[in-house]
Formats: C-alpha cells, sequence, structure tokens
C-alpha cells in the first residue's frame, strides 16, 4: 500500500509542476501583449488558458481519500477474519455426545464428523446420527477441524445462604415450668381405646366414629377431678395406620397400651410396642375388658414377656392395670397410675420465646380452609403469630380446642387446632415460630430449594445412569454387527424390525384395560397417608397395574373427575363428600366415584376393582365320557367320512358341548361334534350305557379304536387379584 501511494504522490508532483510551468508561460506572454507587443492572435485567445487551480488542496484531498479507501479495503477482511475465528475458537462439548449433537456445536453438518473419523478406527458403518462419541473421538474431531476444546460442566448456582427455621437450644433450667403429659393410647383394633377415652372425657367418639373405628388421631385435654390435667392422643389400631401410630408415639411421654383380656396380644399390639421402644416412651399397661367372661389378664401379662414388658407383678417395672372401658371400673386407677408416672419423670418446658410444636393431623374445612392440629412443645401460641411447618406458612387467625371452642393462647401440651395456613401442611411436620411473614417466606424457599436441589441431584445420578446404561447397549450393538459389511447390517436391522410387531387399536384396548388409574382424596392428611402406605404394599402388577394418578385431601371436585376422565381412572373419597353436580358430570362422563367411610371397605373395594381387570380364568368342567369301539367310514356325496362307533361310558354326550380326544392320556384334539347318531338317527344326546357313532369337526384327526371321546363344557370363572394387603 505504502509503495502505490508513494507513486500516486509522485506522479501527481509531476504534474503540478508541469501545470505551473505552464501557467508561468502564460503569464509572462500576456504581461507582454498588454505592454504593447503586437500580436497575430485576436484578444479572446488568451481565455483559451485557464488561471490554475488550487492543486495543492486538491492533491491533499485526493491522496487523504484515497488513504482512507485502501485501508478500509485491506482492514474489513481481517476484521472478519478475527472475529469469526474468535467466534468458532471454542466448542462446548460433553460427556456422551452423540454425532448429530456434535456436528451442531460445531456448525456444521453430520457428513464432517464422519469425515473426520474416516482414517481412524472408529467403524463408521455403525455409526448413526444418534451414536453416543468416546472422549478420544470427540478431541480427534474438533483437532481435525482446527477448533479448541471446552468441556461443559453442569451449570451449579451461587451457594445460597441458609436460611432455615431451626429449634433453639435447650432453654435454661431456672426458665422451666411443670407441664402435664402427653399421653398415647395404642393397641389392637377393636380392644376398646377409644370407649376408654370416652369414659374419661365422658363423651360418646366412639359412636361417632365410622363402625365404632377410629380413623385418624384425635387430640384431646382431659381434667382429672383431682385437678391435674392429661392430654390424650387416640391413634388408630388398623393396620393401615401404623404411620400414624408411630407419629403419636414420637410426641408422647407416656404410651397407655390398651390390651382385650379375651383376645391378647395381636398383631397391631406388637407393633405398639415396637414404636414405644423406637421413640424410647415408658409404658403403662390397660388390661381392657376385664368384665367378660372369658377374661384372662394374667394370660396378657404372661404374653408380654415374650416382648421385654415386665409388669411389676413379675418384678419389673410395667403398671399393669386391670379396667373395663365398657363400665368404667378401675379408670381412675389408670388415671392415677399415668399420673404417677408422669411426677417420676419431671415433665417441664419452656412457656417463653418462639413456640415450637408438631403437626398431629391437618385437613381442610369449607369455612375455615386448612386446619392443623398440633400440640406445642415448647413457648406459648397465641393470634397472630408467625409459624412455618414443612413448606407451609401461616399466621394464626384463630385457635380452638378439641371442642370447637376458641382459645387465646395455647401453652406446652395443650393440643390446639390452628387456622390461618397458605396450603396444608404434612402431618409429623415440626412448626417453628419466626419474627415475620417475610422471614416465614424466607424459610419456605430455602426448603423448596433444598428439595429442588436434592431432586435434581438425584435426577443427574439417573441420567447418569441412564447413559452408561445407553452407551453399553451401543457397544454390544457395534459388536454384534461389527464384522458385517453395511448391506448386510442393513438386512440384518431390517429383519430385526420385521420381527416387531405394533399393537393394533383392539389389542391396545385390551391392554390399557390392564391398567387402573385411581385417584384418592381424604378428610384429613393421615388418613391419606396411610391409604398410600398401603398402595404401597401393591404387588400384583404382573396381573394388572396400579397407577396412582393423583392423591389429595378434601372433598372430591370437578378437576377430579376430569382428571380421572382423561386417564380413565376411578375416584376413591375416604371420608369424604362428593357434591349431586359433581355426582352428575362424573355419571355423564363415565367416572366412577366410590366414597367410604371405613377403610377396610375401600381396600376390599379396590381389590374388586382391580380384579375386575383380569381375564376370566376357563374351567372345563366334564359332562360325560365315552370309550371308541369300532371305526368305520360313511360316504357322504363323494367324501368318505370316518366315524367313531363308541359308548357312553360316564354321564351323557350332548352334540352341542365341547368334545375332546384322548388318547394315552393325551389330548390330541378339542372341538365340536358334525353328528351325533344312534344306529341310524340324528340324536342330540347320548346317555350312559348307549351306543352310538360320531364324527368330528376336523377330518385330520386319526381316530383308534381305544381312545376317550369327552364331552365338557367351559365355564368362567371370575379371576381375584393376588394381592393381599395385610388384614
Amino acid at each position: 500500500m505504502n509503495r502505490k501511494l508513494l507513486k500516486l504522490e509522485n506522479l501527481l508532483r509531476f504534474h503540478t509542476i508541469y501545470r505551473q510551468l505552464h501557467s508561468l508561460c502564460q503569464r509572462r506572454a500576456l504581461r507582454q501583449w498588454r505592454h504593447g507587443f503586437s500580436s497575430p492572435y485576436p484578444v479572446w485567445t488568451a481565455q483559451l488558458y485557464p488561471w490554475p487551480w488550487p492543486t495543492d488542496v486538491l492533491i491533499g484531498a485526493a491522496l487523504s481519500q484515497h488513504r482512507l479507501l485502501v485501508t478500509k479495503k485491506e482492514e474489513r477482511p481481517q476484521k472478519s477474519q478475527l472475529s469469526s475465528t474468535k467466534s468458532k475458537k471454542e466448542v462446548e462439548v460433553w460427556f456422551g455426545m452423540t454425532v448429530e449433537e456434535l456436528g451442531r456445536a460445531m456448525g456444521k453438518n453430520t457428513d464432517f464428523v464422519y469425515e473426520a473419523l474416516l482414517n481412524t478406527a472408529v467403524d463408521i458403518d455403525s455409526l448413526e446420527a444418534d451414536s453416543p462419541l468416546d472422549e478420544v473421538w470427540i478431541k480427534e474431531v474438533i483437532k481435525k477441524a482446527g477448533l479448541k476444546l471446552k468441556w461443559s460442566k453442569v451449570k451449579q448456582d451461587k451457594v445460597r445462604k441458609n436460611k432455615d427455621a431451626v429449634r433453639r437450644p435447650q432453654a435454661d433450667p431456672a426458665l422451666l415450668t411443670p407441664r402435664f403429659p402427653v399421653v398415647t393410647i395404642m393397641g389392637h383394633v377393636d380392644h376398646g381405646k377409644t370407649t376408654l377415652l370416652d369414659k374419661l372425657r365422658k363423651t360418646q367418639v366412639a359412636a361417632m366414629e365410622a363402625g365404632g373405628i377410629t380413623q385418624h388421631i384425635g387430640a384431646f385435654l382431659v381434667s382429672l377431678p383431682s385437678g391435674e390435667k392429661i392430654t390424650f392422643l387416640d391413634t388408630p389400631g388398623h393396620a393401615a395406620f401404623s404411620a400414624m401410630r408411630a407419629r403419636g408415639a414420637q410426641v408422647t411421654d407416656i404410651v397407655i397400651l390398651v390390651v382385650a383380656a379375651d383376645d391378647g396380644v395381636m398383631k397391631q399390639t406388637v407393633e405398639s410396642i415396637q414404636h414405644a421402644k423406637d421413640a424410647q416412651v415408658p409404658i403403662v399397661l390397660a388390661i381392657n375388658k376385664c368384665d367378660k367372661a372369658e377374661a384372662d389378664p394374667e394370660k396378657v401379662k404372661k404374653e408380654l414377656l415374650a416382648y421385654d414388658l415386665v409388669c411389676e407383678d413379675y418384678g419389673g417395672d410395667i403398671q399393669a392395670v386391670p379396667v373395663s372401658a365398657l363400665t368404667g371400673d378401675n379408670l381412675m386407677a389408670l388415671a392415677e397410675a399415668t399420673i404417677a408416672l408422669a411426677e417420676m419423670l419431671e415433665l417441664k418446658a419452656d412457656p417463653t420465646g418462639p413456640v415450637e410444636g408438631t403437626v398431629i393431623e391437618s385437613f381442610t374445612d369449607k369455612g375455615r380452609g386448612p386446619v392443623t392440629t398440633a400440640i406445642i412443645q415448647r413457648g406459648t401460641l397465641r393470634k397472630g403469630s408467625v409459624l412455618v411447618a414443612g413448606k407451609s406458612w401461616a399466621k394464626v387467625r384463630l385457635m380452638f380446642d378439641e371442642n370447637g371452642k376458641t382459645i387465646d393462647e395455647a401453652y406446652p401440651s395443650m393440643p390446639v387446632g390452628i387456622t390461618g395456613w397458605r396450603n396444608l401442611p404434612s402431618a409429623g411436620e415440626e412448626i417453628l415460630e419466626v419474627e415475620s411473614e417475610q422471614r416465614a417466606r424466607e424459610v419456605v424457599d430455602w426448603r423448596k430449594y433444598e428439595q429442588e436441589q436434592e431432586k435434581s441431584q438425584e435426577d443427574m445420578k439417573i441420567i447418569e445412569e441412564k447413559r452408561k446404561e445407553h452407551q453399553a447397549a451401543h457397544w454390544k450393538a457395534r459388536e454384534k454387527y461389527g464384522n458385517m459389511q453395511w448391506k448386510e447390517r442393513a438386512y440384518r436391522k431390517y429383519l430385526e424390525g420385521k420381527g416387531q410387531t405394533f399393537l393394533r387399536p383392539k389389542e391396545k384396548m385390551e391392554r390399557d384395560s390392564n391398567v387402573l388409574p385411581v385417584i384418592i382424596k381424604g378428610d384429613v392428611d393421615g388418613s391419606v397417608e396411610a391409604i398410600l402406605n398401603i398402595i404401597d404394599t401393591y404387588d400384583a402388577s404382573h396381573e394388572c397395574e396400579l397407577e396412582l394418578i393423583h392423591f389429595g385431601v378434601g372433598d372430591i371436585s370437578a378437576n377430579d373427575v376430569n382428571l380421572a376422565e382423561t386417564f380413565c381412572g376411578v375416584i376413591y373419597g375416604f371420608n369424604v363428600n362428593a357434591g349431586n353436580v359433581i355426582q352428575q358430570s362424573a355419571a355423564k362422563k363415565g367416572v366412577k366415584i366410590k366414597l367410604h367411610k371405613i377403610i377396610y371397605h375401600l381396600v376390599e373395594d379396590l381389590q374388586e376393582e382391580l380384579s375386575s381387570r383380569l381375564p376370566c380364568a376357563v374351567e372345563e368342567h366334564p359332562v360325560g365320557e365315552a370309550s371308541i369301539l369300532a371305526i368305520f367310514s360313511v360316504t357322504e356325496g363323494k367324501k368318505k367320512v370316518p366315524v367313531a362307533g363308541c359308548r357312553v361310558q360316564k354321564g351323557q354326550l350332548e352334540k352341542q358341548k365341547n368334545f375332546k380326544l384322548i388318547r394315552n392320556g393325551h389330548v390330541i384334539w378339542k372341538g365340536l361334534l358334525t353328528s351325533l347318531k344312534h344306529h341310524k338317527d340324528d340324536i342330540s344326546i347320548v346317555k350312559t350305557g348307549m351306543d352310538c357313532g360320531l364324527s368330528l369337526d376336523e377330518e385330520n384327526i386319526e381316530l383308534k379304536v381305544g381312545d376317550i371321546i369327552v364331552c365338557y363344557e367351559e365355564k368362567h370363572i371370575e379371576a381375584k387379584t393376588s394381592w393381599d394387603p395385610g388384614f
């Protein structure tokens, strides 16, 4: 560029010098003409020679414009080349990258990747667009493309500050004040737990329970004639409510184990003992139904020895009180034994500072919204307090006792109903008081964030496992087709694909009929939890798949019906209602709604629904049996038909029934008869001892003397699911 400029400058300067000399000559001639010299040319000829231009200015402008144009032309391709090199300098890749993904990351097509791997050990013919590449081959392709490699890492969010709420350190012993005990009544179903509590409270709770069975945890504060107070938790005794019993044991100080004197130790009794031991809670034994003639309290005490429960009569430390919940006998003695044990435990709590407690039960009330039953363990709960439980928070709007009466304060060991929750917390969640609503939102957001992080880590593990499985399958397939040419490999894949059959619509319907999608709705969180625990025991998926598509607390809604219609499912409601409008909508959409108030019935209904999805079993019932005595042929038209001459040995042969031919104990034919004759007469029934001739609907079956012909009928029997929920 510099040489070109120099040449241009020299050329322009030479031209300028020439113009200047020419101008100078003109001026001199003009000056002489003006001074009187004669000229043969007229005056106007002088005007043919113009005055000189400002050549220096023109030359400078021309040179500057030329420099600018040349500079731009030479700099533009350099800038674009630098920018494109910079944009393609790094290629972000990851492990398990496929051919198509690598090409897309480089901005090239898959053919470029194939060409880059031509002279390598990779079998190009076996590579597909979705085939994963090893790390070595990814590096090789990037290297041949002249690009820079950059391994991508999982994007990690910035480390967030832990904003969770936790329990306070243990209180100063000087601040502790005595509190009344929290007592849980446990035992086997129908051993009289709720009836015992009714007598203490002088209420009729058992009469209100469906079927006389406690379906969820009830929390009650009982004032004794002596002035003492006890908080009682009544847990269900049914096998389905094991988790609820465990939750009751974890928040309690003393467990009253109720055992019927006539039944003795049962399955749920053993579970209750185990829950109490796991929670390290002392036990008081209440031997109930001692008013019955067949009652044997000593037998109960001896049976409990096998579970390391030694009563005081046998030298142990377990107080055993024989009672009758029905008549009320000896109930005060049971209460006194409980109070005495509580005094020995010296139960104390700190009634000051932020509240700490546990959700015993949660449910949705039509007028109040989400409601929880809680036990306060520390602090004093008041209206307006801000609470956090799990991933839910509340500003307390209303508090009430077990009778629905509004209260202003709740102290340690008190059961209390709380309203004001933004959404329903799960039973068993820890309740903590925080200073403000903003702080409550921070805690809930942090807990949700932690849950998301845990889930993402679990998902990454699953993805990595799936990737390894896919890669292993890919290498296995490569080994399978490794020594084949591309034509042979394509033909083999075609044959394998041809063997795969696609489901027809009818077959698809039959397959879908082997799936039972269900929606579970319950009155309280604990009841839903118990039902889900039962569903978790389902082990007959090979017969019929059981799919849980939704569960929740509260009455059945229109959304539940729409969801059930989408999945062709069944809605099961436990202690909930479905309005007339909802039921009419479900009937129009063909959705089944099944409401139950006793968990036994719900599970039995679920078993029946599963059984109805199973194909019916076919059973063969023999009607008659005949032996072949001779074989002869009968001409029918132009064909000869083999006919078996038989004698009926058992029952009777009926032409309209099914028949089978048995030879040497093996069934060699099943089908129908084309003719059944007695002598020359066509008949429909041949009875025992009669001779007959018969021909089969299969001409290729060879009949032999001594074969057995059995007449039978098929009966379809409804199959039953093999799932046993354990009760």
